[in-house]
């Protein structure tokens, strides 16, 4: 790991944003010009996208903006195989000395990248999450979805021993070295992801961070897919990535 005292020279470091993708038509385009608007000069974006199946016309955009450039690596799955398994796809394919994983709808800013990523860059950090509880600006929606990620957070620090006010968020930076080192250990194909790279970087005695950041949440009219199935199984997840392999 890089020593505490050594900062990143961003005018000479690529960040790898992370994006997995599934029937997000309405968005993605949207989203990708708000990778490359997003205010990190001179840091270099490598924006790696993984489709996983879409089905409703998502594929036909990424593919024109591969063939634009605005996407620089993207990877079509042949099945759907969930969150996680795009995200591992993704991180198998990027080369940047940061990570993050940016989800394409439009709940979470690129514009949050800056305080983010500053834990990293200074060298204080590992890995940075950005946290949806610690005060930024949110949109107010679901108070059992906040009741189950709190619960899920703190049954996850119970056996991570770490204090984490949201464990469950999209927004984790990591240095690259260190997630594409952990990559091969990956598992998790759905949601899952979040509780197992938490469990992870702590195994990994990682240096974590935590920020707060904006939050525009949707309902499921609006497209969002992880329901209480995914929460149940979340325990299971954090149960199973913490005390077995």
């Amino acid at each position: 790991m890089r020593p505490a005292s050594t900062p990143l020279r961003v005018q000479e470091a690529t960040l790898s944003v992370l994006m997995p993708v599934f029937n997000e038509r309405q968005t993605v385009e949207t989203i990708v010009e708000s990778v490359h608007a997003a205010p990190i000069k001179p840091m270099k974006i490598e924006l790696v996208v993984v489709d996983d199946c879409s089905t409703d016309g998502t594929r036909d955009v990424l593919l024109r903006l591969h063939e634009s450039g605005r996407i620089h690596k993207l990877h079509l799955q042949p099945g759907n195989s969930g969150k996680g398994a795009a995200i591992r796809q993704a991180l198998a394919m990027s080369t940047g000395d940061i990570v993050i994983v940016q989800d394409a709808d439009l709940e979470y800013t690129p514009k949050d990248w800056p305080v983010l990523l500053a834990p990293i860059i200074d060298g204080r950090a590992d890995a940075s999450f950005g946290s949806r509880f610690l005060g930024g600006p949110h949109r107010v929606l679901f108070f059992w979805h906040s009741v189950g990620n709190k619960l899920l957070t703190t049954f996850s620090n119970m056996l991570t021993n770490l204090n984490l006010t949201d464990m469950e968020t999209c927004y984790k930076a990591m240095r690259g070295d260190l997630a594409r080192g952990i990559q091969p250990r990956l598992r998790s194909d759905r949601f899952g992801f979040e509780p197992e790279i938490t469990a992870r970087l702590a195994r990994a005695q990682a240096r974590i961070f935590e920020v707060p950041i904006s939050y525009s949440g949707r309902t499921y009219a609006e497209g969002k897919k992880i329901n209480w199935k995914d929460g149940v199984a979340a325990f299971w997840h954090i149960l199973k990535y913490n005390l077995g392999s």
